[in-house]
């Protein structure tokens, strides 16, 4: 058996979201935020196949997470899909993923932790305007990787569950003042992206990582960047300052940007 898992983030941002867990017994995607077509050319991309994919965990109903979901339930009838049993009902209630099959269908309860073959799994809560959010912890080894995106603010709760981590994707949403200018954006869209229900600023999220990382911390993944109300290089920017500003070696904890449309290499953990 091969020590620790990989993954791959396939892509992230506003317009949608998907991530790879690979271990040598199962190949997991979390959310599915894309059609099925674009789903396939991400995986190409790495050289792996959708085909191949056994799992799919679903963070929340939201368009950008599970657009592509019901399309591959119904054509790789393998795949295996997790979701709580509030996100299953909405989901299914507003017909937002089409029909998937009963067998296909399984419940992943927020705050409990569930084993697929070799990695085992931790959901927990975070704070969005969702049914009922959550996101994941992967184990395997003593190696952990966590994605947390979709909050307003990351709780004691959260961190005592995602603590030193080896890797994060950690939410670096917005700019506050590029958002504020935003002539777009509603004001009401923009009070909900700032809320305790809404997403991390860059500002939050370097403060959130400052909270979690540990001695095994070496990445930090800045995901859900919106591509009207932030810039890469902001984002970036920001996180790594905040890090030097409390003497974390930014060397040893590196940060990565990631891409709307374009995945990731695949990493070892």
């Amino acid at each position: 058996m091969t020590e620790g898992f990989k993954y791959a983030i396939l892509a992230s941002g506003s317009t949608g979201n998907a991530t790879y867990i690979e271990t040598d017994t199962h190949k997991i995607l979390v959310d599915a935020g894309f059609t099925g077509k674009k789903l396939g050319e991400l995986m190409d991309s790495i050289g792996r196949s959708l085909s191949d994919v056994d799992t799919l965990l679903l963070t929340h109903e939201h368009s950008d997470h599970i657009k592509g979901a019901g399309v591959l339930a119904r054509k790789y009838p393998q795949l295996q899909i997790y979701a709580n049993v509030d996100t299953w009902d909405v989901m299914m209630t507003r017909e937002l993923i089409g029909k998937v099959p009963e067998e296909q269908r399984h419940i992943f309860e927020m705050g409990k932790t569930l084993t697929f073959g070799d990695i085992d799994v931790e959901s927990f809560g975070v704070s969005h305007d969702a049914v009922a959010p959550q996101f994941y912890k992967f184990m395997k080894d003593d190696k952990s990787f966590v994605i947390l995106t979709d909050t307003g603010y990351v709780s004691d709760r959260m961190e005592g569950v995602i603590e030193n981590a080896d890797a994060y994707i950690m939410e670096s949403n917005h700019d506050v003042e590029m958002l504020r200018v935003n002539e777009w954006y509603t004001w009401r869209t923009k009070q909900r992206i700032l809320s305790d229900r809404g997403h991390l600023s860059n500002e939050d999220g370097a403060l959130a990582a400052l909270d979690v990382i540990g001695n095994k911390t070496k990445h930090i993944f800045l995901g859900h960047r919106s591509q009207h109300n932030n810039l890469r290089e902001l984002a970036h920017l920001t996180m790594e300052t905040e890090l030097q500003l409390h003497d974390v070696d930014t060397r040893t904890v590196q940060v990565h940007d990631t891409s709307h449309e374009i995945a990731s290499p695949l990493f070892d953990i």
